[in-house]
Formats: structure tokens, sequence, C-alpha cells
């Protein structure tokens, strides 16, 4: 058995009434996947190890879908009215009509070695990557961050929508806990409604990790989303699809301000590489299925996406037992200090991001950087080569024409983290 298979984390207790995980104090001999044998004792960790039981699942190698994906469902259409060298039109979509304006507005400046990319640029993009970013959008409430002078102008969250919007936009409300009550918010199902939040200069597109579709593991879940708290609480949209784990690196360039957040650079990505790698290797020997994304920045985000059993404040519990153990293993790498001040030269282990309203850039959302960077999908077997910007709203597409999305099948490797810590507390 190798070291992977053999490595263990804080255990989580959980029950169907609490949805609440405990650390469990024991030494565990986890088996292989592969060949049941049981791990020796110089390999075993001195934490407990939560073993898998999950039917086998593919790899992530969607190398036999990509004739199905190529450009499939790009609307031509929408592109040939997009080559108008106005910079005021409106703009026909499935029937639907956008009134476009300031097509020319530079939104990114682009740097030595990439062009700026406008509005129009933004609208051909998102219209390119419709069929592989919608399916990542659709039925999740969305934060918007709008950037109306671009990215190097002043930016704003907005979370709930109060002003009208066009009727093909999809909302949902539902109880907010800050607000103290019920608040609409904006749902992208179509490409009418994400060209219109192009318009807007909604630059990037933050999604919730819940979903408000039932799908086949949410049907004993509640769609009440709205009255109270409990409603809220009980619903679909406090059961996330996905535990995620956010790595940040806080490893500055020379000469860099330590005021401001660290800029992109080689030290700083290649040992959030190495800790990706490290989080996969743990997650593997436990047998979890995980996916990776550059975040758009200088990181990457990890996703694992689970049958929805646990709660937010189970899987964020469940987070940081994971965090708190990897960063056993590597002291002098990762912290999850929340002071930003204790965290220079270390990579930031952000299991906070597992929280009910909390998002992330969604897969394919541009981000706030001069080059227009994209937050992309990757295969694992990518990590030690690719670097952020490679991945651009002028890049993306010709990668997607070429190898498909890499997520497309996501949803079809849930993790059954409930029974998997139901068995080992039984068996403790």
């Amino acid at each position: 058995m190798n070291e992977a298979q053999s490595r263990s984390v804080a255990a989580a207790k959980t029950s169907a009434q609490s949805r609440s995980v405990a650390a469990a104090k024991t030494v565990a001999k986890p088996q292989s996947r592969k060949s049941g044998k049981t791990a020796t004792k110089s390999n075993q960790r001195a934490v407990a190890i939560v073993e898998v039981v999950m039917p086998d699942a593919t790899a992530h190698n969607n190398a036999n879908n990509i004739a199905d994906l190529k450009m499939k469902g790009v609307d031509q259409d929408v592109l040939r009215q997009l080559e108008n060298p106005g910079k005021v039109f409106n703009l026909e979509v499935e029937g639907r009509t956008i009134p476009l304006s300031n097509l020319d507005k530079i939104l990114w400046p682009g740097t030595e070695h990439a062009r700026a990319a406008t509005k129009r640029d933004y609208l051909v993009y998102l219209t390119k990557v419709a069929p592989f970013i919608l399916p990542h959008l659709k039925n999740r409430p969305l934060t918007l961050k709008r950037f109306p002078s671009g990215v190097n102008g002043q930016a704003f969250f907005q979370k709930h929508w109060d002003s009208k919007a066009p009727k093909f936009l999809e909302t949902v409300e539902y109880f907010s806990e800050h607000a103290g009550g019920d608040e609409k918010f904006l749902l992208c199902s179509n490409l009418p409604s994400l060209l219109w939040l192009a318009q807007i200069a909604d630059l990037e597109l933050h999604v919730m990790n819940a979903s408000i579709s039932p799908g086949s593991d949410g049907k004993k879940l509640s769609t009440n989303f709205t009255g109270s708290l409990k409603n809220i609480e009980s619903s679909l949209l406090n059961y996330p699809d996905y535990l995620v784990f956010d790595l940040d690196p806080y490893i500055y360039k020379s000469g860099q301000s330590m005021k401001i957040e660290p800029e992109l650079n080689t030290k700083g990505f290649e040992k959030t590489r190495d800790i990706a790698m490290s989080l996969k290797e743990l997650l593997d020997g436990l047998g979890i299925d995980s996916f990776v994304k550059t975040s758009g920045k200088t990181g990457l985000h990890i996703y694992v996406p689970v049958k929805r059993a646990l709660n937010y404040d189970a899987l964020r519990e469940v987070a940081e037992n994971v965090g708190k153990h990897l960063m056993s293993e590597h002291p002098s790498d990762i912290t999850m200090e929340w002071s930003v001040s204790k965290r220079t030269d270390k990579i930031f282990f952000d299991h906070k991001m597992n929280g009910r309203g909390k998002t992330l850039a969604g897969p394919y959302s541009p981000r706030n950087s001069a080059e227009a960077s994209v937050s992309t999908p990757i295969e694992w077997s990518e990590v030690p080569h690719i670097y952020p910007s490679d991945f651009t709203i002028f890049s993306v597409p010709e990668r997607l024409h070429n190898q498909g999305d890499p997520w497309q099948k996501i949803l079809s490797h849930r993790n059954d983290l409930a029974s998997i810590f139901k068995s080992k507390t039984q068996s403790v």
C-alpha cells in the first residue's frame, strides 16, 4: 500500500438529526481500495482515517466526449451580430432583445504580454463558452461583482436584486439572516441572462455551492426558502453540492508591499501547486473524488462533489479537520490564520468558504486581473504544468473547443460523506 492510501485525517462524527461533525481520536488501519490489505503500522497516522465505501468511479477523462462537446450549442447568430462595429445596438438573443452600449469600453487593460479586452470581447467570450458555463451556473443564486469602469475602477458586490429585471431573468427569494427577511437573488440559466450580466459589467460570476434543484439526491429536502431561518436551514439551499478548499498563496513578489493582496508570482503558485497535490494525495487515500480549477487569480480551488446529506456547518468542519491535518504535515507551508499579517510566506487554507451565502468565482468566470484571466477547470494531471495567466477570455474558448470541459460530469462523482462518517464512527 502506498502512502496516499494510508494517510489519515481527523474523523467527523455525524448524525441525521444534528448534522454536526466532531473529531474522532483513534488510530485506524485503512484498507487499500485496490488491494483490500491493511496498512502497515509504520504507515499509520496518529489521527483517525475515514474509510470510504464508494462504487467504482471512472477517471475525469472526457476524451470520449470531446466530439460531442466541440462548440456544441454556440449561438453563431449572436457572434455575427457582435461583429457589428457600432458601439450601441440591440442584440437579439433567443427571441429576447438586450440593449448594448459602450461596446468598445476597455474593461481589462491588458499587460505587456496580453492584449486589452473590451465589453465586446467579453460578450463574445460568454457566447462562445455559454454551453459550458451555463450548466455550472444554472439554479444557483448569484453574487454579482460589478466593475462599471473596468477592473481598474471601483467595484461593488451585489448579492440581492431590488431593481426591475428583464423578464427572461430568473430569480429566487430566500431568507437572509443578514437582512432579517426574504430577499430576491438572481439566477443565470440562459444565454440572454448571461449576456445581460455582461452589459451591466458583472465581470465576475460568483455562484453558491447549493442549488434550488432537488435532482436525484435532494428530493427529501425542502424547497421552501422563505419566511424564517428555520425554513432556510431545512432547505436545499443549506445542503451544498460541493465541499470546497480554497488555496491562496500569501507569498509576495520581491519589492511588493505586504499591505495589499499578493500578486501572482511563480514562487507562490509553485508552492500552491505542491499543497494542492498533497491535498489530492490525501483525498485519494481516503477514496474521495476531487476536482481542481484555477482561481483565476493566484491560487487553486479544489471541489469535492457530495451527496446532499450534510449541511454547510458539517462540511465546514470537515474542511477544517482536513486543513488542520494537512497543516500538521506541512507546518512551514500552510496556515489557517484569519489574520492576514500571520499568513506571510505560506499558503492560506481557507475552509470557511463552506458557508451558507458564501460564494466563489464559478467555473469559467473571468476575474479582475489585467489580462482577463479566467477561473478554469483543469485535469489534475495538468496542475504541475499550468500557470493561472495561461487561461484568459481569449484562450479558454479554444481550449474548450479542443478539449471539452473536465468538469462536465462533476456531479456524477458525488461522494457520500454522510455514510462515510457514520460508518467510521460506528466502528470506533
